[in-house]
Protein backbone atom coordinates (compact mmCIF):
# COMPACT_ATOMS: atom_id res chain seq x y z
CA UNK A 1 0.00 0.00 0.00
CA UNK A 2 1.10 3.52 -0.87
CA UNK A 3 2.36 6.08 2.09
CA UNK A 4 -0.47 8.44 0.91
CA UNK A 5 -3.16 5.33 1.24
CA UNK A 6 -1.87 4.59 5.01
CA UNK A 7 -1.36 8.55 5.88
CA UNK A 8 -5.00 8.87 4.66
CA UNK A 9 -6.43 5.83 6.88
CA UNK A 10 -4.34 7.35 9.71
CA UNK A 11 -5.71 10.55 9.32
CA UNK A 12 -9.46 9.10 9.05
CA UNK A 13 -9.05 7.13 12.42
CA UNK A 14 -7.96 10.33 13.92
CA UNK A 15 -11.36 12.16 12.71
CA UNK A 16 -13.75 8.91 13.15
CA UNK A 17 -12.43 9.38 16.45
CA UNK A 18 -13.51 13.07 16.74
CA UNK A 19 -16.85 12.40 15.17
CA UNK A 20 -17.91 10.11 17.77
CA UNK A 21 -17.35 12.42 20.76
CA UNK A 22 -20.03 13.55 22.99
CA UNK A 23 -19.56 16.80 22.38
CA UNK A 24 -20.05 16.42 19.12
CA UNK A 25 -23.48 14.80 19.06
CA UNK A 26 -24.53 17.23 22.04
CA UNK A 27 -24.00 20.41 19.96
CA UNK A 28 -25.33 18.66 16.72
CA UNK A 29 -28.11 21.69 16.06
CA UNK A 30 -25.62 24.34 17.15
CA UNK A 31 -24.14 27.01 15.02
CA UNK A 32 -20.44 25.44 14.30
CA UNK A 33 -17.68 27.56 13.77
CA UNK A 34 -18.36 27.83 9.95
CA UNK A 35 -20.84 30.13 8.39
CA UNK A 36 -23.96 28.50 7.30
CA UNK A 37 -22.91 25.06 8.74
CA UNK A 38 -24.79 23.71 12.22
CA UNK A 39 -22.62 21.26 14.09
CA UNK A 40 -24.00 18.27 12.60
CA UNK A 41 -23.65 19.57 9.05
CA UNK A 42 -19.90 20.49 9.28
CA UNK A 43 -20.01 16.89 11.11
CA UNK A 44 -21.13 15.29 8.49
CA UNK A 45 -18.95 17.49 6.05
CA UNK A 46 -15.79 16.53 7.52
CA UNK A 47 -17.55 12.68 7.33
CA UNK A 48 -17.59 12.96 3.52
CA UNK A 49 -14.04 13.13 3.25
CA UNK A 50 -13.81 9.46 4.14
CA UNK A 51 -17.34 7.95 2.49
CA UNK A 52 -15.79 9.92 -0.76
CA UNK A 53 -12.62 7.79 -0.67
CA UNK A 54 -15.26 4.80 -0.52
CA UNK A 55 -17.20 6.09 -2.99
CA UNK A 56 -14.59 6.61 -5.10
CA UNK A 57 -13.61 3.21 -5.22
CA UNK A 58 -16.71 1.87 -7.24
CA UNK A 59 -16.40 4.84 -9.45
CA UNK A 60 -15.89 4.62 -13.20
CA UNK A 61 -13.58 7.93 -14.13
CA UNK A 62 -13.15 6.50 -17.95
CA UNK A 63 -13.11 9.46 -20.60
CA UNK A 64 -12.60 12.03 -17.89
CA UNK A 65 -9.27 14.29 -18.16
CA UNK A 66 -6.60 13.27 -15.82
CA UNK A 67 -4.95 15.92 -13.85
CA UNK A 68 -2.36 16.55 -11.32
CA UNK A 69 -3.34 17.51 -7.24
CA UNK A 70 -2.69 21.13 -7.85
CA UNK A 71 -4.02 21.58 -11.14
CA UNK A 72 -7.48 20.23 -9.08
CA UNK A 73 -6.97 24.23 -7.07
CA UNK A 74 -6.74 25.77 -10.27
CA UNK A 75 -9.47 28.23 -9.97
CA UNK A 76 -11.65 27.16 -13.31
CA UNK A 77 -11.59 23.84 -11.30
CA UNK A 78 -11.94 24.59 -7.36
CA UNK A 79 -14.49 27.04 -7.90
CA UNK A 80 -14.65 27.77 -4.32
CA UNK A 81 -11.57 28.30 -3.68
CA UNK A 82 -10.80 31.98 -2.09
CA UNK A 83 -14.38 32.74 -3.10
CA UNK A 84 -17.09 33.98 -0.58
CA UNK A 85 -18.79 31.72 1.50
CA UNK A 86 -22.27 32.66 -0.24
CA UNK A 87 -21.04 31.89 -3.56
CA UNK A 88 -23.20 28.77 -5.30
CA UNK A 89 -20.47 26.27 -4.86
CA UNK A 90 -20.02 26.61 -1.18
CA UNK A 91 -23.62 27.31 -0.61
CA UNK A 92 -24.20 23.59 -2.21
CA UNK A 93 -21.27 22.69 0.11
CA UNK A 94 -23.09 23.66 3.10
CA UNK A 95 -27.19 22.70 2.09
CA UNK A 96 -25.20 19.05 1.59
CA UNK A 97 -23.87 19.28 4.91
CA UNK A 98 -26.95 20.46 6.90
CA UNK A 99 -28.91 17.98 5.23
CA UNK A 100 -27.10 14.97 5.71
CA UNK A 101 -26.34 15.53 9.35
CA UNK A 102 -30.90 15.44 9.63
CA UNK A 103 -29.78 11.67 9.76
CA UNK A 104 -28.18 12.41 13.34
CA UNK A 105 -24.91 12.09 14.48
CA UNK A 106 -25.72 8.48 14.79
CA UNK A 107 -26.37 7.49 11.94
CA UNK A 108 -23.40 9.70 10.64
CA UNK A 109 -21.21 8.19 12.78
CA UNK A 110 -22.05 4.45 11.78
CA UNK A 111 -21.90 5.60 8.13
CA UNK A 112 -18.65 6.89 8.34
CA UNK A 113 -17.57 3.82 10.16
CA UNK A 114 -18.73 1.43 7.76
CA UNK A 115 -16.61 3.69 5.34
CA UNK A 116 -13.52 3.49 6.89
CA UNK A 117 -14.11 -0.37 6.69
CA UNK A 118 -14.37 -0.96 2.90
CA UNK A 119 -11.34 1.61 2.40
CA UNK A 120 -9.39 -0.59 4.99
CA UNK A 121 -10.38 -3.49 3.67
CA UNK A 122 -10.27 -2.44 -0.63
CA UNK A 123 -6.97 0.01 -0.38
CA UNK A 124 -4.09 -2.36 -0.21
CA UNK A 125 -5.20 -4.16 -2.89
CA UNK A 126 -5.86 -1.02 -5.11
CA UNK A 127 -3.55 -0.55 -8.15
CA UNK A 128 -1.48 2.61 -8.36
CA UNK A 129 -2.63 3.19 -11.64
CA UNK A 130 -6.00 3.52 -9.94
CA UNK A 131 -8.08 6.99 -10.88
CA UNK A 132 -10.20 8.46 -8.15
CA UNK A 133 -12.23 11.78 -7.38
CA UNK A 134 -15.28 13.09 -7.14
CA UNK A 135 -18.58 11.62 -9.29
CA UNK A 136 -19.70 15.42 -9.89
CA UNK A 137 -15.96 16.53 -10.89
CA UNK A 138 -15.43 16.58 -14.70
CA UNK A 139 -12.16 15.40 -14.57
CA UNK A 140 -10.33 12.49 -12.64
CA UNK A 141 -6.87 12.93 -10.64
CA UNK A 142 -4.64 9.48 -9.58
CA UNK A 143 -6.36 8.23 -6.73
CA UNK A 144 -3.10 8.98 -4.54
CA UNK A 145 -3.60 12.66 -5.49
CA UNK A 146 -7.50 12.33 -4.81
CA UNK A 147 -6.84 11.08 -1.11
CA UNK A 148 -4.11 13.81 -0.85
CA UNK A 149 -6.86 16.63 -1.48
CA UNK A 150 -8.77 14.46 0.89
CA UNK A 151 -6.32 14.88 4.01
CA UNK A 152 -6.02 18.18 3.70
CA UNK A 153 -9.53 18.38 4.37
CA UNK A 154 -9.98 16.00 6.70
CA UNK A 155 -7.20 18.32 8.99
CA UNK A 156 -8.94 21.72 8.01
CA UNK A 157 -12.24 20.54 8.85
CA UNK A 158 -11.21 18.53 12.38
CA UNK A 159 -9.80 21.78 13.32
CA UNK A 160 -13.14 23.56 12.57
CA UNK A 161 -15.49 21.07 13.90
CA UNK A 162 -13.36 20.99 17.60
CA UNK A 163 -12.89 24.37 18.33
CA UNK A 164 -17.05 24.82 16.93
CA UNK A 165 -17.86 22.13 20.31
CA UNK A 166 -14.92 23.65 22.61
CA UNK A 167 -12.60 20.47 22.24
CA UNK A 168 -9.16 19.96 21.66
CA UNK A 169 -8.19 19.86 17.97
CA UNK A 170 -6.92 16.40 17.44
CA UNK A 171 -3.04 15.89 16.62
CA UNK A 172 -2.69 13.94 13.17
CA UNK A 173 0.21 11.50 12.36
CA UNK A 174 2.98 13.73 11.53
CA UNK A 175 3.32 12.08 8.02
CA UNK A 176 -0.40 13.27 6.91
CA UNK A 177 -0.33 16.61 8.47
CA UNK A 178 2.69 17.05 6.55
CA UNK A 179 1.22 16.51 3.12
CA UNK A 180 -1.92 18.59 4.26
CA UNK A 181 1.02 21.20 5.36
CA UNK A 182 2.24 20.89 1.80
CA UNK A 183 -1.14 21.53 -0.16
CA UNK A 184 -1.54 24.52 2.13
CA UNK A 185 1.41 25.70 1.47
CA UNK A 186 1.58 25.45 -1.94
CA UNK A 187 -1.87 27.22 -2.13
CA UNK A 188 -0.76 30.19 0.18
CA UNK A 189 2.11 30.45 -1.72
CA UNK A 190 0.16 30.53 -5.20
CA UNK A 191 -2.21 33.06 -3.74
CA UNK A 192 -0.14 35.81 -1.79
CA UNK A 193 3.39 34.71 -3.19
CA UNK A 194 6.30 32.85 -1.82
CA UNK A 195 8.00 36.15 -0.20
CA UNK A 196 4.66 36.98 1.91
CA UNK A 197 4.66 32.95 3.22
CA UNK A 198 8.31 33.31 3.94
CA UNK A 199 7.80 36.06 6.27
CA UNK A 200 4.91 34.88 7.49
CA UNK A 201 7.00 31.92 8.72
CA UNK A 202 9.97 32.58 9.28
CA UNK A 203 10.11 36.76 9.86
CA UNK A 204 7.45 37.81 11.43
CA UNK A 205 8.80 41.17 11.83
CA UNK A 206 7.99 41.80 8.23
CA UNK A 207 4.95 39.96 7.73
CA UNK A 208 1.66 41.41 6.20
CA UNK A 209 -1.75 40.30 6.90
CA UNK A 210 -3.45 37.53 6.14
CA UNK A 211 -1.64 34.42 4.49
CA UNK A 212 -4.49 31.99 4.41
CA UNK A 213 -4.27 29.21 2.15
CA UNK A 214 -8.07 28.92 1.27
Amino acid sequence: MTPIRKQYLTAAETVLALLGEDAVAEAWEAPSALEGFTVGGLAAHLASQIGSGAEALGADFGGKDVVGVLDHYERARASWLAADVANDYNTAIRDRGNDEAAAGPGAVLAETEAALKTLHDRLPGLGDDALGGARRWTYATSFDDFLVTRIMELVVHADDLAVSVGIATPEFDADAFDTAAWVLTRLAAQRHGQAALVRALARSERAGGDISAL
